[in-house]
């Protein structure tokens, strides 16, 4: 029987953020959301977070897990003192406790299994896990003997210098016998230099103690501060982008791009330089994006080609180019074979096979139909300062560079509208309409101007 505790209550000073260290994002998912997920197999009867900075924040981000139970530490007082909030509300449990930390996001799920199957087949009363640095500085150094035992686990201030040349360290990951570990959580005390309760001294409390040494020591880098983050990012990063290449897409230059953990390819899929994904998003099999491309929360269909775009809360279909420089904003839908020109701004619309909006056009809470021809410089004006109104567009019709349609306005279907005109009205199908005053010429206008 397992219970997991995930330690999220600090304040996360070093990161300099009014955002809780847990909530800062790695690859587009919070912290506290990575671990949870590594450990998202493991069949636990009771998985509790233990919050407190900020804890309305961390539980408004996290409302859609109904299985978690929140623990309050207030105030904060260590990692002793968060797993002794347990004590009531695990009176009468009798197994493993695994003990996580929030701000350890890379810990593989294989890894906290071997942990925990190393915990039941030793009958200790718990197993921690270890990691050898090449810089150690700062860490707890863990002292074993041959048959993996902990002997003492001794902070980094506290160590002699003899005893800093062991680079074996505490990883703060934990695996307990509850029935043990609960019988020693009342003697714990603050008595030292930050006056905390830590974990680690009821590790000197317990008879046996195993240690589980990772062979990967990225998997335990915890985040602290912004450097730590960026550090966790660019490994996270290379993780995603070596996984997704090995399934066959193609990135010309991996390291300049960056995905979301939510990101989903298909097959023959071209990622150019400077590209990066936000979100939840599905890009289609024989796409081409980039360079220079934000895609965020988008699903595309298959043989889009975007350039020097962004995408946002945005459904493309297939065929489509958009691009270079569009902005295709939420609630956007385009359907096949359409072509989004440069310096486009597509909001809220939806524009239907076949139709194309080559430059330098705003459309806006509009419905095209298919194959209309949007020209050079046409906009939609949706806004009449208090409401936003719809526009409408029928079926193969064009309209003239510099077309203003003041909405609310249908245009009928095979309709032509000259260009610069205004038009306030709707149009009937197969018409013609334009808006034009009358050109006004003045010869030798220049005359006199310069005497």
């Amino acid at each position: 029987m397992l219970a997991i505790a995930i330690l999220a209550a600090g304040k996360g000073t070093r990161m300099k953020s009014p955002l809780p260290k847990v909530l800062q994002n790695l690859a587009g998912t919070s912290l506290i959301e990575h671990v949870l997920n590594n450990c998202r197999t493991l069949q636990a009867k009771r998985r509790f977070l233990i919050v407190g900075h900020q804890s309305e924040l961390v539980k408004n981000k996290l409302t859609k897990l109904n299985e978690l139970e929140y623990v309050l530490q207030e105030p904060q007082k260590g990692t002793g003192h968060a797993i002794q909030q347990l004590l009531s509300t695990m009176e009468t449990y009798d197994g493993e406790l695994l003990v996580l930390n929030g701000d350890v996001p890379l810990l593989k799920p294989q890894t906290i299994e071997r942990l925990i199957n190393t915990q039941r087949e030793s009958g200790a009363d718990a197993t921690i896990l270890t990691a050898r640095l090449k810089n150690p500085t700062g860490y707890g150094r863990v002292f074993t003997s041959s048959k993996n035992c902990v002997k003492a686990i001794i902070e980094h201030r506290d160590c002699s210098k003899e005893q800093l040349s062991n680079t074996l360290t505490n990883a703060g990951v934990y695996c307990f016998s509850w029935k043990k570990l609960k019988s020693v959580l009342p003697k714990l005390t603050s008595n030292n230099d930050q006056e905390e309760i830590y974990l680690t001294d009821a590790i000197s409390l317990l008879s046996l103690v195993m240690h589980l040494e990772v062979t990967n020591t990225e998997e335990v880098k915890g985040i602290n501060n912004q450097i730590q983050l960026a550090e966790c990012e660019a490994i996270i990063q290379q993780q995603l982008s070596n996984y997704w290449m090995q399934e066959g897409v193609k990135f010309i230059d991996p390291s300049s791009c960056t995905l979301s953990q939510e990101c989903k390819f298909g097959e023959n899929v071209t990622i150019e330089p400077q590209t990066h994904f936000r979100g939840s998003c599905f890009i289609g099999n024989g796409c081409n994006i980039g360079p220079g491309c934000l895609i965020k929360d988008s699903i595309l269909g298959e043989n889009v080609c975007s350039i020097y775009s962004v995408l946002d809360n945005a459904q493309v279909g297939n065929g489509v180019t958009i691009g270079p420089f569009a902005n295709i904003r939420p609630g956007s839908e385009i359907e096949n074979k359409c072509r989004i020109g440069n310096f486009v701004e597509i909001k809220n619309s939806h524009i239907n096979t076949g139709s194309k909006i080559n430059h330098l056009s705003y459309i806006g809470d509009a419905e095209l139909g298919q194959k209309v021809n949007i020209g050079a410089g046409t906009i939609t004006a949706n806004y009449d300062g208090i409401n936003k109104h719809k526009t409408i567009i029928g079926d193969n019709t064009k309209t003239g560079a510099n077309s203003v349609l003041v909405a609310p306005i249908s245009i009928g279907s095979n309709v032509t509208i000259g260009a610069g005109s205004t038009l306030t009205k709707n149009v009937p199908n197969n018409a013609l309409s334009l808006e034009r005053n009358k050109q006004l010429i003045r010869e030798d206008w220049t005359k006199g101007l310069n005497k």
